[in-house]
């Protein structure tokens, strides 16, 4: 039996299983709260958008944003598919560089690289820098003159599309810490400099709209705004791209609530937007790339807790905590972000309650799910979450000194620990005496 639309089935005992394994013995074997992710969906999710780009024979790049969720285990994963990546900070290169991820498929983004990540990422000779601003552009040309390097890069801007989502998410509006503004005329000005550079090798526009976007026309409406400017550059300085980077952003399925299309949907529309405005520009059509990470590990991913306290107020809720929260989950408390769960031990039998589900934090804002619908609840029951395979992991923090959970992938039936669970000595062993 599926459930609840997310793509885990429940087994002959009633347990919330991932890919053959039963999330209820899991959380006995390793602990909670724990991450799982069943691998072979990460898989699938890769092949749905590089199968599709072959299909139609486009040439295209496909990167995950790492930003997503990046450990050794997962982007060994991601260099088992083919995939690019993309990397947003020196953490998450030298993550890249111990998985043995072939540096010439990497991509360096950020709003603030240092001089010392900048170094990190030519030394190592990765495939492309996403250059973001002025200041950037100076540090580039400075490094590389010194180490006598040059560096394929793509400019950023932002196209001036709103996207439905967060405000927290969102980063093509004009109004964005992100890259150079199309309308204003910093981008052509960042044009001017980048263009026939003797160490920039400039291949092109990078955008990104924001995240957790359901509909397709919020993309072609940027690239539609790229393509405005491209046409402008080709009459003015004969200038043809040979990349055209759309980013990510593309939504999963958190709720009922959600409606996320087939991600072919997605890549079918931007190609056929694409080539129609270079047949219009009568130019070669542009490699395409895109960066999906959500959309990539998002729903393979489930947190599994252990319910503890429960407290009841009459006429106003009944309150259920768990042993995690907002230090492996901070979405909700930081975007409100809504989530759906089960009893991973109860997971056939019907809802008879409304509870809410609270973390352990000692904040009255750390809450996972509000009025959650469950069967009798239990000292010692499972709660698996779902949804949880992006921005889990990846914002997990310290608050209260509490350790950061476990990961464990699950492929074939079969469960393998790649993050370890942290330990109280973890937290103090950068801690220096006073005395």
């Amino acid at each position: 039996m599926i459930i609840d639309n997310h793509p885990f089935f429940v087994n002959e005992k009633g347990h919330l299983e991932i890919d053959g394994a039963d999330t209820v013995d899991l959380a006995n074997k390793y602990g909670t709260p724990l991450y799982v992710y069943d691998v072979s969906i990460i898989r699938n999710n890769c092949r749905a958008f590089i199968d599709t780009f072959n299909k139609l024979g486009v040439k295209a790049k496909v990167s995950y944003a790492s930003k997503a969720f990046s450990s050794v285990a997962m982007l060994q994963v991601m260099k088992q598919e083919g995939m690019h990546l993309d990397v947003v900070s020196g953490g998450e290169l030298f993550t890249a560089l111990e998985a043995n991820f072939p540096t010439d498929r990497i991509h360096l983004h950020g709003n603030n690289k240092s001089p010392q990540e900048l170094s990190m990422a030519i030394e190592n000779e990765i495939g492309c820098i996403v250059v973001d601003n002025f200041y950037e552009i100076q540090l580039l040309e400075d490094l590389l003159g010194k180490m006598n390097k040059t560096m394929d890069i793509l400019l950023r801007v932002t196209p001036g599309v709103e996207s439905k989502t967060h405000q927290y998410i969102m980063t093509g509006n004009e109004d964005s810490k992100f890259g150079f503004n199309l309308s204003n005329g910093q981008a052509e000005e960042a044009f001017k400099l980048v263009h026939n550079h003797p160490s920039l090798r400039f291949r092109g526009l990078h955008c990104h709209i924001g995240s957790q976007i359901f509909e397709p026309e919020r993309f072609t409406a940027a690239a539609e705004r790229l393509f405005d400017e491209l046409a402008k550059w080709k009459e003015v300085y004969g200038y043809t791209p040979e990349v055209l980077n759309l980013g990510g952003g593309f939504g999963i399925r958190y709720t009922v609530q959600d409606s996320p299309l087939s991600y072919n949907i997605y890549v079918e529309s931007l190609v056929d937007h694409v080539k129609k405005h270079a047949d219009k520009l009568d130019i070669p059509l542009p490699e395409i790339w895109l960066e999906p990470g959500r959309a990539i590990a998002g729903n393979a991913g489930i947190t599994l807790y252990s319910v503890g306290s429960r407290k009841n107020i009459p006429g106003v809720r009944s309150y259920v905590s768990v042993d995690g929260g907002m230090t492996d989950n901070l979405r909700p408390a930081l975007y409100n972000a809504e989530y759906e769960a089960v009893i991973a031990n109860k997971a056939k039998l019907p809802a008879v309650n409304e509870v809410s589900v609270a973390g352990k934090c000692c904040e009255s804002g750390d809450m996972l799910i509000w009025d959650l619908p469950l069967p009798e609840i239990d000292d010692g029951d499972i709660l698996a979450v779902f949804s949880t395979g992006a921005y889990g992991y990846s914002m997990a923090n310290h608050y209260n000194r509490i350790p950061k959970a476990a990961v464990v992938f699950v492929e074939n039936g079969k469960d393998k620990l790649v993050v370890k669970r942290e330990t109280y000595k973890d937290i103090v062993a950068n801690d220096l005496s006073y005395l």
